[in-house]
């Protein structure tokens, strides 16, 4: 038996989630077996938590789309028992039971190493969050970003990506403007290596012009909506947006073709989910390289499986700050 945070659903469809005692032959089938240490809240836990369940297929469900731990049983030559690994995405924590849980069982080709220099906790500190704004600092590099062409921008910069992609932009040699729309995080944005705030409402009122005076050598954004409509006309010639999330609406709202054709502005579209494997490793080796360790500590706020009902509606709402980072053991 192991400890675990269960949804269920009642005849009415409302869901109610707590910690539970499970029977391991519950677990899914998969190839490998890990004794799970720590996962954290992402905004898809929220939806998965909540009530309606999100993106939750069966019921009863372990929602938790990362976790990492230590790997107990392995059908996989890949993996050994004592070996320490990291899981984020292919719909783990969504589509089948997830790591808030003391075990979980998944197939081998989803998990990844943990890195060198990486504890399970500080990845799970940087969660799928920080692994999607790597891949999005990744992808603008890729594009011709580099330090000393001017501000890169990132929007909703006190959440969990915008958190790891304004440290990790900083470690690089990068000039980071951080938006926000809490004046209180001012302080811990600039912690992070931030150099300038831009305030949220700066970049909230749509206009109809198709273009704004050059600003952003490149742009982390995590907000979509209005926002991207107004950062895709104030980008520099030839730059890039890597676009990581839609918290401000899946429209880009006020956006015309122009920034597109007259400045040869490119729109990234990063994908966390699916990313072939490969490419996960290179990203986490990346993080494990670039990301300072001291910056990621100050990200932290710990919880335990008691505190995810009450997280999963704070992150809903806005209102977490940094990673939380879980212990499943706690």
């Amino acid at each position: 038996m192991f400890n675990a945070l269960v949804v269920e659903k009642d005849e009415d469809g409302k869901t109610q989630a707590a910690v539970q005692q499970v029977a391991e032959d519950r677990l899914p089938e998969g190839d490998v077996t890990v004794a799970v240490e720590y996962s954290t809240v992402n905004y898809k836990d929220g939806l998965c938590i909540g009530p309606g369940g999100g993106l939750v297929r069966s019921y009863p469900h372990v929602p938790g789309i990362d976790f990492a731990g230590t790997v107990e049983a392995s059908d996989d030559a890949r993996y050994s028992p004592g070996d320490k690994v990291v899981l984020t995405g292919w719909r783990v924590g969504e589509a089948r039971w997830g790591g808030y849980a003391q075990k979980a069982r998944v197939k081998a080709d989803w998990l990844v190493p943990l890195p060198d220099g990486l504890s399970t906790r500080q990845s799970m500190a940087v969660g799928t969050a920080g692994f999607t704004a790597m891949l999005a600092v990744m992808a603008l590099e890729d594009h011709g970003l580099a330090p000393g062409q001017g501000p890169v921008l990132v929007t909703g910069a006190a959440g969990g990506v915008g958190s790891v992609a304004t440290a990790i932009l900083a470690r690089l040699g990068y000039e980071v403007a951080a938006v926000t729309g809490r004046p209180e995080t001012e302080g811990y944005l600039r912690e992070l290596g931030a150099a300038q705030i831009v305030p949220r409402d700066e970049l909230t009122e749509v206009t109809r012009k198709p273009l704004e005076s050059e600003r952003w050598s490149g742009c982390v954004d995590a907000v979509a909506g209005v926002m991207l409509g107004r950062v895709l006309k104030q980008m520099t010639y030839g730059t890039s947006v890597a676009a990581v999330g839609l918290a401000g609406g899946a429209a880009i709202e006020g956006a015309l073709i122009t920034p597109f054709i007259l400045r040869g502005v490119n729109l990234l579209g990063i994908d966390s989910v699916m990313q072939p494997h490969e490419e996960r490793v290179r990203a986490w080796g990346r993080i494990a390289r670039d990301l300072p360790m001291d910056k990621l500590e100050a990200m932290i706020q710990p919880a335990t499986l008691a505190d995810l009902p009450g997280l999963g509606a704070d992150i809903l709402k806005g209102r977490v700050k940094g990673r939380v980072v879980v212990d499943v053991n706690g």
